[in-house]
């Protein structure tokens, strides 16, 4: 199949509107390329902040909370998008709050037919921990779609080998990234991460990012990394384990996807990662012996 993800310029839109066209209109897009999957990044929805009065936009706790009355909007915009465009369309990421009142980062997939699924980011990051507002969420899940089953890692999370597996044992055979990153640091964290899922569950993994300034927001203001879309280094596919990676100043990149080839690797690669996962957990190495 044929999968994009965004590297995602962030704006300041006027008002929702303006959002949805753009939006509607890069969609378009990629699925007359032939897109069967779009991803669009984290901290999406916090672009529709821009059109805010300057001290709500400013911050970013204020940010949250004027974003609630524009959720269900959100939902319809996505379920309308992806019905239209005929694509499994993951929305980026929207921090929803909670009947606590507190805030949970919430990446949701749009299916064509209508289904819906979310993943809650599980780790927070230290600029979300000092926010002071937002909680982990509590459930890994994996989509069983038209597509197979997918699984989605929230950016920091894609940094914790323990989720990714645990996906991969419940079916996932490819993993999306939605990510926001504001130094190179952050960057390269995130991408060795997914490279790293994509060598120990021999599965593709596809990461979207935020691009461009915005100094606007406290969230958005800095935006670093790449779109690409990763697999295993092994047998018929990149020695470097880039499918495909997106130039600095694009807004998609695309490539075509084949899970066949995975099962082939899985079956005759010069390695087996995902098979010998268990050998890690064997009693005579489940803590080292000091010598």
């Amino acid at each position: 199949m044929r999968v994009a993800a965004a590297q995602w310029p962030i704006q300041a839109p006027a008002d929702f509107d303006a959002f949805a066209r753009r939006l509607r209109a890069e969609l378009e897009g990629v699925a007359a390329q032939g897109a069967q999957l779009a991803v669009l990044p984290e901290y999406l929805a916090l672009e529709l902040a821009g059109a805010f009065a300057a001290d709500v936009r400013g911050d970013f706790t204020a940010s949250l909370a004027a974003l609630q009355d524009l959720y269900a909007g959100w939902t319809h915009l996505f379920a309308a998008l992806a019905r239209d465009c005929g694509l499994h369309l993951l929305a980026g990421t929207f921090l929803l709050r909670q009947p606590n009142g507190r805030y949970r980062n919430r990446a949701e997939l749009f299916a064509p037919d209508g289904r819906r699924w979310f993943q809650d980011k599980l780790t927070l990051t230290g600029f979300e921990r000092a926010a002071g507002v937002i909680e982990a969420g509590d459930s890994l899940q994996v989509f069983d779609t038209a597509l197979g089953r997918i699984g989605v890692n929230i950016c920091y999370d894609s940094e914790f080998p323990l989720y990714a597996r645990r996906q991969y044992e419940a079916g996932a055979r490819l993993l999306l990234v939605p990510s926001c990153t504001d130094t190179a640091a952050g960057a390269t964290r995130v991408r060795v991460g997914c490279q790293a899922r994509a060598l120990e569950n021999q599965c593709h993994v596809v990461q979207s990012v935020t691009a461009g300034e915005a100094a606007w927001s406290p969230a958005l203001d800095s935006n670093t990394g790449r779109a690409a879309v990763y697999a295993p280094s092994d047998r018929g596919l990149p020695d470097d384990g880039v499918v495909a990676i997106a130039a600095p100043d694009v807004i998609w990149v695309c490539a075509d996807i084949d899970a066949g080839r995975l099962d082939e690797v899985r079956r005759e690669g010069q390695v087996a990662n995902a098979a010998d996962w268990e050998s890690q957990l064997r009693p005579g190495v489940a803590a080292a012996v000091v010598s």
